[in-house]
């Protein structure tokens, strides 16, 4: 829903402050690379190069086998010495076509790697979205600005201190991490990779810091383990205790049993000729409670992410709340306010947490658990956004 000229002119100007990148892995992805990375140190292979074409080539091939390269993706490898690089994968058992380096450059040449062919024992069991995640992020963190030009050892470093990162750009270097790549760091450290090294603790320059593997240590995800049970656990309590199907007796029944003001307020709700909402939606929000669902530890990290890209969301969000009350003659819900705000492809967990932070923060109000009372709060009521009831209290409060 577009903004009232009022919701426009009490809104703040929007923010210059520059937003970051996203990062380009979810954790399980970035499991994913890490593993990619591991299988790579552990393959019979001498030199840097080879790795390096090894984790292009690895990722790939990582669900049918077959990784298809051709002599122009090698050259952008800018190798020391592709053709030893390309033996050692021969010696270690991969089928490399002799057309690699010798044919059409711009011909695939099909890289069979024996052991990620599909079937039981995979070392890398990875989903197509996620191996096409993981690629993706591969290559744009081999060619970042500031190692585009550096040597194989501090590529394939990037690769591994990247993947190693924290949400924070923190992290600790691996033990597998290979000898050259460990005498690669003060490259890195001088083209601003890296924005400090302090013994086995490094931290990530911002220009790359989304290019983290956001990496999690044992209890961090001992603790998300739990937090997913209880999740589990709250929902399969909830759908074993869900209430039968609420019929039109029923719920002619339950507005039977209500006050006068919650009846005009689920009346308006229930006859908006702008929501068109259907019985069932209206029926099943008003008469059942929702099941408490513990917040995931994601959704935490998650919101300051975003709460630092919308610093002015509780004064938006209450001016909205005005213009939205006076065309429907009720307050909007969760996703009506995220979604007229522009808020969107925000998952159903952040989205209550961020309307629940701008109510904490009194910019909102609502009378819970009663749905779709969303309206502005204290806050907003002192900067001059408030319904006409409202206002008329905070004039006759101020004499």
């Amino acid at each position: 829903m577009p903004k009232s000229a009022d919701a426009v002119e009490t809104a703040a100007p929007p923010s210059s402050k520059p937003v970051p990148p996203p990062f380009l892995l979810t954790p399980r992805q970035g499991e994913a690379a890490r593993a990619l990375l591991s299988y790579v140190v552990e393959l019979p292979l001498v030199s840097v190069d080879a790795q390096l074409l090894a984790v292009v080539v690895a990722i790939r091939a990582a669900r049918g086998g077959i990784g298809n390269l051709t002599g122009t993706d090698l050259r952008s490898l800018r190798l020391e010495n592709p053709e030893r690089a390309v033996a050692e994968l021969a010696t270690a058992g991969w089928q490399v076509p002799g057309s690699l380096i010798g044919g059409d450059p711009d011909k695939p040449a099909g890289i069979v790697v024996p052991e990620l062919a599909p079937g039981p024992g995979h070392p890398m069991p990875l989903g197509k979205g996620t191996r096409s995640r993981v690629s993706g992020w591969a290559m744009r963190t081999r060619v970042a600005k500031p190692v585009r030009k550096t040597t194989p050892a501090a590529r394939l470093a990037a690769l591994f201190l990247a993947a190693h990162s924290a949400a924070d750009l923190s992290g600790h270097i691996p033990a597998e991490l290979p000898g050259d790549c460990r005498d690669a760091l003060p490259e890195l450290l001088a083209k601003g990779f890296l924005a400090d090294v302090s013994g086995d603790a490094y931290r990530l320059g911002p220009v790359v810091g989304h290019l983290a593997g956001m990496f999690r240590t044992p209890e961090e995800l001992a603790e998300l383990a739990e937090q997913e049970a209880a999740q589990r656990a709250a929902r399969e309590a909830a759908a074993a205790a869900e209430p039968p199907e609420i019929t039109p007796a029923r719920w002619a029944e339950w507005k039977s049993g209500i006050s006068p003001a919650l009846l005009r307020h689920v009346e308006a709700v229930e006859q908006c000729p702008l929501c068109r909402f259907s019985f069932g939606r209206v029926a099943n929000a008003f008469a059942t409670s929702p099941p408490e669902v513990p917040v995931p530890r994601s959704v935490f990290s998650a919101y300051e992410t975003w709460r630092d890209a919308h610093p002015d969301c509780g004064q938006e969000a209450a001016a909205f709340t005005v213009a939205f009350r006076a065309e429907h003659g009720h307050g909007p819900s969760y996703g009506q306010l995220c979604k007229g705000l522009g808020w969107k492809k925000l998952p159903r967990s952040l989205r209550g947490f961020v309307v629940h932070r701008i109510v904490a923060e009194d910019w909102l109000t609502d009378t819970s658990p009663v749905p779709w009372t969303l309206r502005p709060g204290k806050l907003a009521q002192t900067h001059g956004i408030a319904l006409p009831a409202q206002a008329v209290r905070v004039s006759r409060s101020s004499r």
